[in-house]
């Protein structure tokens, strides 16, 4: 059984590379590569895949997977700007799939000991882009 929790936050990014010049990162980036960077209103959906407890009748806890959605993904990059205040984006290029995989990685390490595992993490950076990272693809 799947079942899905859907967030959102807010972040600001900038998409270029230190060493290449203006132009060099405007061909490969566009208005992304602005310096002084630019923002989405993110959504990301978290999909666990599990057999619901007997008892109980969830795949997990609810509460639980709203708290380590929250400890991962919204505390560190809500209203952030990705490349100077979340890591590994100061050394990393935060494009949505290096977004996407950061948030599946932090997640994944969390829910390893859960009786739920994580199945796919969906990260929308507008709403006709979005990026899905699955255990084969992390």
């Amino acid at each position: 059984m799947l079942l899905t929790r859907r967030v959102e936050f807010s972040a600001s990014h900038v998409c270029r590379i230190p060493s290449l010049d203006e132009a060099s990162n405007k061909r490969l980036f566009g208005e992304a590569a602005n310096p002084n960077g630019h923002g989405h209103n993110y959504i990301v959906e978290v999909t666990v895949e599990g057999e619901p407890d007997p008892i109980t009748g969830m795949v997990i806890d609810l509460k639980e997977l709203k708290e380590i959605i929250d400890e991962e993904v919204l505390v560190p990059m809500d209203h952030r700007f990705l490349n100077y205040e979340v890591q590994p984006f100061d050394r990393i290029i935060p494009t949505a799939e290096n977004v996407a995989s950061e948030i599946w990685s932090r997640l994944d390490v969390r829910l390893r000991h859960s009786s739920a595992a994580l199945h796919k993490v969906r990260l929308f950076e507008t709403a006709d882009l979005y990026v899905d990272v699955t255990g084969e693809a992390a």
